[in-house]
């Protein structure tokens, strides 16, 4: 086990993070806030689902959640079909401009680190990868409990 200023160091190292998700929320396009991003990124990676799902998977509140939705369904990047499970439901979908979306953000996203990391070596920007995993694993992300994340386009959310 660690000491016990490893694991404060730890904390401030985490709590410095917020530089990096700053830059990834500064990459976004204008008209793709961080939450319609995080909206587009689970339902590639995840497929089509209900919006109790995505809420579910966003970690958010159902009323945040629909904010989110309604941003992207007006943009045309998602569709909402009927439930055939159940009628008072809807099924939310990328579209083919939500999957132009998705791709334009995975390419942002690799560009900013490509520029940030570019003095890494692919063995350390894999180590990385795998101690961030397990990190989150070792928190019981429910996300990585439903789902295999090994997929991930945008790490956006």
């Amino acid at each position: 086990m660690a000491a016990q200023s490893q694991y404060a160091e730890l904390a401030r190292q985490l709590s410095a993070l917020g530089a990096v998700k700053r830059g990834l929320a500064r990459i976004l396009p204008g008209e793709c806030p961080s939450g319609s991003a995080a909206v587009l990124t689970l339902l590639d990676r995840h497929g089509e689902m209900r919006m109790s799902r995505l809420a579910e998977l966003l970690a958010v509140d159902m009323s945040v959640t629909s904010r989110h939705v309604a941003h992207v369904a007006e943009r045309g990047w998602i569709e909402r079909l009927p439930d055939p499970g159940d009628r008072r439901s809807r099924i939310l979908r990328l579209t083919p401009a939500g999957l132009d979306m998705v791709d334009e953000l995975a390419q942002r996203t690799a560009d900013m680190f490509a520029r940030n990391l570019g003095d890494w070596s692919d063995d350390d920007v894999g180590q990385l990868i795998a101690m961030l995993a397990r990190l989150r694993d070792s928190f019981g992300d429910c996300r990585a409990r439903h789902h295999d994340e090994s997929y991930s386009r945008t790490p956006v959310c």
